[in-house]
């Protein structure tokens, strides 16, 4: 029982090592000049135990944007549970994608390498499962009227956050943006309630 616990750990533990290694390098070097070699040395493994993982670099570059999404999702969700009103969800939800985002290398590794690497289905997918899906659950919430609109709602205003996150990171006034969202909504709840 011990043994085989101790072999899962040190498997996940080999995992993360190169889920680690991976995006350290993407970030430095971007997807297409990072080598396997330089991954399983970063990470301190054989090249056999990245192809146990991993069918390929791409399959990792895919562990990685994964990862990354759970994170900025994990910090949306942690800021907004304080919150009681569903525009101030969505408000406080929009604050920590930001500060989410800030993370080094993740507005390229999320919303540049992603869509170029693993295509922009794919990489809208894993965005679906992760910070729109809270964004919708918020729409949802602040937004009950909107009924079939949502689902357009919500990609239209997740393709806001996203420019929006982009913007900032090359040096645009992060809180020009937090207003615009909050007009945006504001806008979008007068328009639906008429």
């Amino acid at each position: 029982m011990c043994m085989s616990r101790s072999n899962r750990e040190r498997t996940e533990q080999t995992r993360q090592a190169l889920i680690d290694a991976g995006r350290r390098l993407f970030v430095e070097k971007g997807y297409a000049e990072t080598a396997t070699p330089e991954i399983v040395t970063t990470a301190g493994v054989t090249r056999g135990a990245l192809y146990h993982h991993f069918e390929d670099k791409k399959a990792l570059f895919r562990a990685v944007i994964e990862c990354e999404a759970r994170a900025v999702a994990a910090a949306i969700e942690a800021r907004s549970a304080s919150c009681d009103a569903p525009r101030a969800m969505l408000i406080a939800g929009a604050s920590a994608y930001f500060d989410a985002m800030m993370a080094q290398g993740r507005t390229r590794l999320l919303l540049i390498e992603a869509p170029a690497v693993l295509g922009p289905l794919a990489s809208a997918a894993i965005d679906a499962e992760n910070a729109e899906a809270t964004l919708r659950a918020g729409l949802a919430a602040m937004l009950p009227e909107a009924g079939a609109m949502l689902e357009p709602l919500t990609s239209l205003l997740s393709a806001a956050f996203d420019r929006a996150a982009i913007a900032i990171e090359v040096g645009a006034e992060r809180r020009h943006y937090e207003q615009a969202i909050a007009v945006l909504l504001d806008g979008l709840a007068d328009h639906l309630r008429r």
